[in-house]
């Protein structure tokens, strides 16, 4: 489109006070020829936003510069429809509030950020969503237990047809095993009757259509068009589905693995379904029962992690025994009583009824005439304690997902290891396990990732239910251990992530992290070397590949991070409002003071999602760094594309910082592997900066996460001071 640009700069915030605003709007109007420039004292107020339409509508104004404050607010009052292109400039949160006011420094770092974003527009274009044909609103529910009956239930009363599927012959798994259930409602003290019975008829009266005895023999396509091949009794049906629940649940852990404890060697130590069971089947008739928790759970021979429903289950089972008789002498040998919220009254309502809590480690049980004998390190008293005559010993064995349950596929390893052969960038490839839940027709293998423990959860901290592959969500036990009344809001949750989904598909638009971009990545393909780089390195499975290697781009699949424009060696690959090209102008577009100005630059290439909200609380506390900075935003360090450095240092940058998210157990990127993959590409760039006589240190990679804000300043600040060391980049002389 011709673009016809306004640029409207907001002079209120202490911005007008600190800057030069005749200074600014030469640049917009001088040297970037803007056909609009105007200011404004309270440019987000009624009558700076009426500037802004006046224009549109009068002059024809269709590229609105915005300068002013953070990208990140006012995003719906600086929405002027999609048929318009709107750009920020960030004076306030990374100028103004980060640095000196009415300062040389400050006020050219202001005019290069004009500069950058006016650079920018030249090869920006508004985005042109991806709508898929015969698109689908079903959601499908795999998995026919408590979790699956909750989110089929969910998503069929908010009006989206629902198909549901279960491997076994009736509906109810784990759940519908037992006798009773913990509580889900207030005081939180008293047992449930079992919900099953009553949530299989609400599915059925909801209009669900639920397969029995049935599993997925193929899952195809993406978001809004995933095919899924459904085999049930010697037969398959094929169904179209817009998303995907998978709520396939956990196993208990194998206790034949227990046989420290006496399972396998002592009848009467039994697991807590086979307890279970049998209360259900009217044959407990035990009056001293011992329940033993983090049976295998938290052990790192067994599970290193705490199963979260173990201990409630338990108090639960205890309340059976002191109902059938109040003078029962029950036990509760535990490491941790992890009764979360509301069940603390679940807890205190045990120890009212008399069952006795004993905090320490199980160091022997033996059997003598069918009665059981317990000895443990008792950590409350630090003495040995030794209880027998049990009838029964209960064993709280843990769960495991159902998507740990199978073999792993080698092809991975073999993989990872040609590349590694190859010299291509080597990143940590979640193992993929063949459980045959999904099935998935994906070149990144035929299920979830097994991430941590085995669990298929993408991104636990800001992102709950999310899994790698865009269009399906886990739910339940087979997302992350947890008790039933976590499992009911799981399987609501994971129900309004997949509708959510689905509406988003229906418009072109991606979903989290970047909702509502829709932009898509477009492929020039008569530049492409069939190099596989962006298969390999899209964290999605976004992208499969031909008999020939040639990417066959799945868009809906898409989550817009750009780790494969990135990937591409040849550059092949951009998206209409974000581009090798674009962030190619915006280095070039900024003034780097000859040397003997003593004025170095940093350029900082950060990532959206952690990177630039941290700099802007530091902003907002007032935080001071260096004024050498230059600020870059990415939509994640895995897109960045490496001539960028070269155009840096080229440029005459004295350095270069890529800030990206952390990635890790305890904290992740946003898009899973970025910033990883930065810092891998990062290391190739190394040997060609000491070729060419850089040192390597003046391009470093740092990972943060928002609330590290307030450490920034002495980030930056460490930075420019290693680089005032090396002194000037050499090859400033040469621009």
């Amino acid at each position: 489109m011709e673009k016809k640009i306004g640029v409207y700069i907001c002079t209120g915030c202490g911005i007008g006070d600190a800057l030069d605003i005749d200074a600014l709007s030469k640049v917009a109007s001088k040297e970037y020829k803007a056909d609009i420039c105007k200011t404004d004292a309270f440019l987000c107020g009624k009558n700076g936003i009426e500037l802004i339409k006046a224009d549109i509508e009068g002059e024809g104004v269709n590229t609105v510069v915005v300068v002013g404050c953070s990208s990140r607010i006012n995003t719906d009052v600086f929405n002027f429809g999609s048929d318009k292109i709107v750009e920020r400039v960030n004076l306030r949160e990374q100028v103004i509030w980060c640095h000196t006011n009415d300062d040389e420094d400050t006020q050219m770092l202001a005019e290069d950020y004009v500069r950058m974003s006016l650079a920018k527009l030249k090869n920006l274009n508004i985005p042109e969503p991806f709508i898929g044909e015969n698109l689908s609103s079903t959601v499908l529910v795999v998995g026919g237990g408590f979790t699956g009956l909750t989110a089929a239930l969910e998503s069929a009363k908010a009006g989206y047809k629902t198909v549901l599927v279960e491997k076994e012959d009736t509906l109810g798994g784990y759940v519908g095993k037992m006798y009773k259930q913990i509580p889900t409602k207030p005081p939180f003290t008293d047992l449930e009757e079992n919900s099953i019975p009553a949530l299989i008829k609400a599915v059925e009266d909801a209009g669900v259509k639920v397969y029995t005895s049935a599993g997925i023999a193929k899952t195809d396509g993406g978001p809004g068009m995933f095919d899924v091949t459904i085999a049930q009794n010697g037969s398959e049906t094929e169904e179209r589905v817009g998303a995907i629940v998978l709520a396939a649940g956990a196993k208990p852990y194998d206790p034949e693995k227990l046989g420290h404890l006496g399972f396998g060697k002592y009848e009467n130590v039994i697991t807590q379904l086979m307890f279970e069971e049998m209360v259900a089947a009217g044959k407990m008739e035990a009056n001293k029962v011992a329940f033993i928790q983090c049976a295998g759970s938290r052990d790192q021979e067994h599970l290193p992690y705490c199963s979260a429903a173990c201990c409630i289950e338990s108090i639960k089972q205890a309340l059976y025994v002191k109902e059938k008789n109040a003078e029962a002498n029950v036990y509760v040998y535990y490491k941790d009583i992890r009764s979360n919220g509301q069940y603390e009254h679940f807890y205190k309502r045990a120890q009212q009824e008399g069952v006795i809590f004993v905090k320490g480690d199980i160091t022997d049980i033996s059997e003598s005439d069918g009665q059981l004998t317990i000895e443990a390190d008792d950590h409350t008293m630090g003495t040995k304690s030794e209880a027998d005559e049990f009838d029964l010993v209960v064993l709280a064995n843990g769960m495991v997902p159902s998507a740990a349950l199978g073999e792993l596929i080698e092809e991975e390893a073999a993989e990872a290891e040609a590349a590694a052969a190859a010299d291509e960038p080597k990143v940590t490839v979640p193992p993929i396990i063949k459980s045959n839940l999904l099935n998935l027709e994906y070149r990144q293998g035929p299920e979830l990732p097994s991430l941590k423990y085995g669990f298929p959860d993408s991104h636990y901290i800001c992102f709950p239910y999310e899994t790698r592959r865009t269009g399906i969500y886990a739910a339940g036990v087979v997302r992350a251990p947890m008790d039933m009344l976590s499992a009911m809001e799981d399987a609501t949750g994971a129900a309004l992530k997949a509708i959510q989904c689905i509406e988003s598909t229906m418009k072109g638009e991606a979903v989290h992290p970047r909702s509502g971009d829709m932009s898509f990545p477009e492929f020039n393909m008569n530049r492409c070397t069939q190099c596989k780089r962006c298969t390999e390195e899209c964290p999605f499975g976004a992208i499969n590949e031909d008999a020939k290697a040639n990417p066959l781009p799945n868009p809906t699949r898409c989550r817009r991070c750009g780790t494969c424009m990135g990937a591409c060696p040849e550059r092949i690959i951009s998206f209409k409002n974000y581009s090798v090209p674009m962030i190619g102008n915006m280095v070039k577009a900024i003034e780097v003071p000859e040397e003997d100005e003593e004025k170095p630059r940093i350029l900082i290439f950060a990532c959206e999602n952690d990177a630039i909200p941290a700099l802007d609380m530091a902003g907002i506390n007032r935080l001071q760094y260096n004024p050498w900075v230059r600020i870059i935003p990415v939509r994640c360090l895995g897109s960045l594309n490496l001539v960028w450095v070269n155009d840096a240092m080229a440029k005459g940058f004295d350095g270069v910082l890529l800030m990206g998210c952390k990635h890790g157990d305890d904290y992740q990127c946003h898009f899973m592997k970025g910033s990883e993959l930065a810092e891998i590409r990062l290391s190739k760039i190394s040997e060609t900066l000491n070729r060419l006589g850089l040192e390597s240190e003046r391009v470093r990679a740092t990972t943060v996460n928002i609330m590290d804000y307030d450490k920034i300043p002495a980030m930056l600040d460490d930075f420019a001071a290693e680089l005032e060391e090396l002194g000037p980049n050499p090859m400033k002389d040469f621009q």
